[in-house]
């Protein structure tokens, strides 16, 4: 299996919104936009990401496919990374590789995630790759509809 990344094309667009409308993956991700269905919205930060110098945003290839994003975003000193991959391809490892590779790519230190605390997935992820939790809170998932528990970490160094 070969994981890849590079810049974000127009053609990745369709195939993000796609994913980014999986119910169950919406559930799982907890903290996502109030309507994930709205395009124009969609579309408009997407343009907004690939036009701003401050992100760092990749789309996630495995042996060829367009299976995901990863991104870093945010003011220095608060970056986030964040990173969205086609339910299709959990559980492989993917989502580890490719921030993995974003990270080498993005050397700056602190960086911070956010995951909801029973995102099991995600926070192996994150801790895979180095991630400390440090922090927690609760807000309102939009991906749930309900107030969730969230975990903030962090990568020093």
């Amino acid at each position: 299996m070969d994981i890849a990344l590079r810049p974000v094309h127009d053609s990745d667009l369709p195939v993000f919104f796609r994913q980014f409308n999986d119910p169950e993956s919406l559930r799982m991700a907890a903290f996502t936009p109030e309507d994930p269905a709205d395009r124009d919205r969609f579309d408009a930060k997407w343009a907004r990401i690939r036009s701003s110098p401050e992100i760092v945003a990749r789309t996630v290839l495995v042996d060829g496919d367009v299976v995901g994003s990863v991104s870093v975003y945010g003011e220095a000193g608060e970056r986030e990374v964040t990173y969205w991959i086609d339910r299709a391809h959990w559980g492989r490892g993917i989502a580890t590789a490719a921030l993995r590779a974003l990270l080498t790519e993005v050397t700056e230190r602190p960086l911070y995630a956010r995951a909801a605390a029973d995102n099991a997935g995600s926070l192996r992820v994150l801790r895979a790759c180095g991630f400390e939790v440090t922090g927690k809170a609760r807000g309102y998932a939009a991906g749930r509809g309900e107030e969730t528990d969230e975990l903030v970490l962090s990568l020093e160094g």
